[in-house]
Order: structure tokens, then C-alpha cells, then sequence
């Protein structure tokens, strides 16, 4: 069962109640991210997240670890474009446990500059960690170009020369401007009852008061054009971006049955085409990455070198053979990709983690909760006329203005930014 409350400071609470498990998601999202950084500041929400671990007024970051475990539990957190996240997963017993420990690491941390630069060093690491992998750094690059300057555009973890020069004095600041109650949402699924929650949550988060503005940022633009990185890899890593629709669309259902039949697994078209049919490829699939403002269709993988604009090409080729209605969706197809779609949504359904997340994000970008039947009852009226007309406009469009990221190794001349601009026009 589903219940949402706001509470006397602002801060939402939305539940769902699973009886027949013993354990209980919690999580608590902040409306705070890359789009309120200050300017020169990128990566302060993530390093934010970091620091939020480190000890408070009554506890240390060692106490905080070790509350964690003797809970028999899991506690983390994660930075995304549009959002911050706090999460726990505790046995039923602990959930009282697992909300007075959130709050203080919410309401009281003291970010010790000890600490700080140790989490310094930490950020960095991860983010050379992401650049050692080529196949993860033709991603950044592909939102880096597309999205240029915007906050979409930029690194979740930042830039190291910002991350060093980052302040306790900028955290303090960004912390009390948006970790505010109307920025918040606590979410929690599992054996959960939403009277007691709410009691819970309010003991935890009294003292959190104020309101915040809202962060105004423009709305994206795509760019299209072409990126190319030499590193010393013996693959060529690739990345091809469209515009696609942002996350609250009501055409997102559509947009999800069409990457499912395009490049969603081992039956899709650009797999059985491009690896087994062909042999030209062994990673190849297709993604939906959206957000509150926009979205991209990607589609990532590896080949050799020397098969680059041959694999570029032929990808092309299947999105443009869809887009014109020359290879229109099969009635098997559609039958597959609604399978494969509901029971992804059946199967995560069973994990109160899983659930918690929906109810968070559901709040977040929706401002209302999505049952599963709503959301199963949505997949499947989708039909081939709805596809058809959403690859003939929203596709075909999209593929007048690509964007493709490739890291690889020094090669012959269509490994270059330009050979690459050339297949493009080409195409187009």
C-alpha cells in the first residue's frame, strides 16, 4: 500500500508498505546537485555526498561505519545530475536506528578538513579510475560535447583542478542553501508502517527548517558533431548520441520498447546484426539516459580499429532503415520488448531497495506515485502505429543532428575526427 505526507517543515514522505518482507529501504533524496553548484565549482555536490560520512557533532566517521554494520545493514549514497541521494537497507527493527543516523549525518556533519582532504584524494581517484576505462570515458565525452557547458555536460564528480581547490567554506555554503526540508524526499518500502514511519522521520529531521529557491538553469542544447580521443587501447570505444525525450514525457514508454528492440539485449537488432550475424563487434547495446530537462539515446560499444566506420555505418544504417519505415517494428518484436520490459519491472519489484527508489524518483519527477499496474497498463498500449510514428518523427529528427565519441588508438585516417565528419555528411 501506498501513503505520502508532507510534513509541518516541508519535507515529503512517501511509503510503501511490503509486509511480507523483514527488511526496510530507506532513502533520502535531495532536490541538490550539479545544477546548483556555484559557478567554478563543479563537483561540489558530489563532494558534498562524500563528506556527509565523515563525522558530526557526536559521531565520528568510524562510528558512523560501525553503527552500519552491527546493524546487519547497508548504508551509501550517490550523486546524479539531477538529484542526491541518501540510502539504507536495515532489518524492520532498525528502521528507527537507520533514520536517527541519517539525520544526523544530515542535519550535523562538521566536514573536518582532515577529512576533506582525504575525500580530495578520494574523488580524484575516482575519477582517474573512470578515465583508465575507455569505454566509460567515450561516455563523458559524449555528453561533454553534446551538452557543452551545461550541467548535464559536465562530470558528476567534477574536474580535478576544481575538486583541489574546493573549500570547507563552499560546502558549509552549499550544504545550508540546499539540503533544505522543500528540497527533500524521504522514501522507504519494505515492512514499513507509514504512521510509524512518519513519527520516525519527524524525530529525525525536527530541527531541519527553511525553504530554498529553486536553482533556474536554461534548458540544454544538443550539439551534434564529432570527438575523438587517442589513448593507447587496442579497441575502438564508441558512443552515439540523438536528442531524445526528457524523463517525464509521456512518450517515455515508447522510448524504452524501441531501445529494448534496437539494442536492449542479446535479440536486439544492433547485436544480432552487428556481432552475430556479422562478428564485427562483442560489445554492442543501446541505453535511455534521461533527465528533468532532456534525454539521449546512446549507443555504446567496441570493435576493431580498422572496422570503426564500417560498425558507425551500419549502426546508422539500422536506426535510419527504422526511422524511414523500410524495416518497420515486427509484431514479434513489439511482443518481445513488452515482455522483456514487464518482467524487468515484475522481477526488480520483489526488492524493497527497488521500490523505494521508484517511490523516490516517482516524487521527484512526477510529484505522484506510479502503480505497477499503471505502469504495466502503459507498456502495453503501446502499439506498432504509436512506434511507427514515434521513429518516423522524434528518431528521424534526432538522426539529422548525431553526436558519436570515439577513444581508441592512433589509425589510419577514418579514425579521425574528420573521416568521421565525412561518413556523417554521407549519411545525411
Amino acid at each position: 500500500m501506498y501513503s505520502a505526507t508532507t510534513l509541518e517543515n516541508g519535507i515529503r514522505v512517501v511509503t510503501e508498505s511490503m509486509p511480507e518482507t523483514r527488511s526496510v529501504s530507506v532513502g533520502i533524496m535531495v532536490d541538490a546537485g550539479p545544477r546548483d553548484e556555484p559557478l567554478g565549482s563543479h563537483g561540489l555536490a558530489h563532494l558534498a555526498e562524500h563528506m556527509m560520512f565523515q563525522g558530526t557533532g557526536s559521531r565520528s566517521a568510524r562510528d558512523i561505519a560501525l553503527m552500519m554494520d552491527e546493524s546487519g545493514g547497508q548504508m551509501g549514497a550517490f550523486t546524479t545530475r539531477d538529484y542526491t541521494c541518501y540510502t539504507a537497507t536495515v532489518l524492520d527493527d532498525y528502521t528507527t536506528y537507520a533514520l536517527d543516523l541519517m539525520g544526523d549525518i544530515l542535519l550535523n556533519s562538521v566536514f573536518p578538513e582532515e577529512a576533506l582532504e582525504k575525500e580530495k584524494h578520494s574523488v580524484l581517484r575516482e575519477i582517474d579510475g573512470a578515465a583508465d576505462i575507455p569505454s566509460s570515458r567515450a561516455h563523458d565525452a559524449l555528453k561533454s560535447h553534446v551538452w557543452g557547458r551545461h550541467p548535464l555536460g559536465r562530470p558528476v564528480a567534477g574536474f580535478p583542478e576544481v575538486v583541489r581547490r574546493l573549500t570547507r567554506a563552499d560546502l558549509i555554503y552549499f550544504v545550508h542553501r540546499y539540503y533544505l526540508p522543500d528540497r527533500m524526499i524521504v522514501a522507504a518500502a519494505g515492512n514499513v508502517n507509514h504512521g510509524d514511519f512518519l513519527s520516525q522521520v519527524r524525530d529525525a529531521f525536527w530541527r531541519m527548517l527553511g525553504t530554498g529557491e529553486k536553482t533556474h538553469t536554461p534548458l540544454p542544447s544538443f550539439a551534434p558533431g564529432v570527438v575523438v580521443e587517442n589513448v593507447p587501447v587496442s579497441q575502438a570505444y564508441f558512443a552515439i548520441g540523438l536528442r531524445c525525450l526528457p524523463y517525464a514525457d509521456e512518450g517515455r514508454y515508447g522510448v524504452h520498447l524501441l531501445n529494448s528492440i534496437i539494442g536492449g539485449g542479446s535479440s536486439s537488432r544492433l547485436y544480432a546484426r552487428l556481432r552475430e550475424e556479422r562478428g564485427l563487434v562483442y560489445r554492442i547495446g543501446s541505453e535511455y539516459h534521461a533527465y528533468a530537462d532532456d534525454g539521449m539515446f546512446v549507443i555504446e560499444g567496441s570493435t576493431a580499429p580498422e572496422y570503426l566506420t564500417q560498425v558507425l555505418c551500419l549502426v546508422l544504417v539500422e536506426l535510419w532503415k527504422l526511422a524511414s519505415g523500410d524495416d518497420p517494428v515486427s509484431d514479434e518484436e513489439l511482443w518481445k520488448a513488452r515482455m522483456q520490459l514487464r518482467a524487468q519491472h515484475l522481477i526488480s519489484s520483489e526488492n524493497s531497495s527497488t521500490r523505494m527508489s521508484r517511490l523516490a524518483t516517482q516524487a521527484f519527477y512526477f510529484d505522484r506515485f506510479l502503480s505497477g499496474e499503471e505502469i504495466l497498463s502503459a507498456i502495453d498500449s503501446v502499439d506498432k502505429g504509436a512506434l511507427a510514428a514515434m521513429a518516423g518523427g522524434d528518431l528521424a529528427r534526432a538522426l539529422g543532428d548525431v553526436a558519436i565519441s570515439v577513444v581508441g588508438p592512433e589509425g589510419p585516417e577514418t579514425f579521425t575526427r574528420k573521416g568521421i565528419e565525412a561518413l556523417l555528411a554521407d549519411f545525411t
